[in-house]
């Protein structure tokens, strides 16, 4: 899907440098993933405490020997 977008070129050049990709293709969609990471990262954070242990759980029963 072909879109055009007036970004910053000055910051895409750079983004392009810090990132050591090839195109600006390649640059825009690395940040836009890392973006979306970024934002789920949160919501998982978010939900810290919130959800209830299971006392039955035995933690070393999972563990691999």
């Amino acid at each position: 899907m072909a879109t055009n977008l007036a970004i910053d070129e000055e910051l895409l050049n750079k983004a392009l440098r810090v990132g050591g990709l090839k195109t600006k293709k390649d640059t825009v969609n690395l940040a836009l993933r890392e973006f979306i990471n970024r934002h789920k990262q949160q919501e998982i954070i978010g939900l810290f405490g919130k959800a209830d242990p299971d006392p039955g759980y035995d933690y070393k029963k999972g563990r691999a020997r």
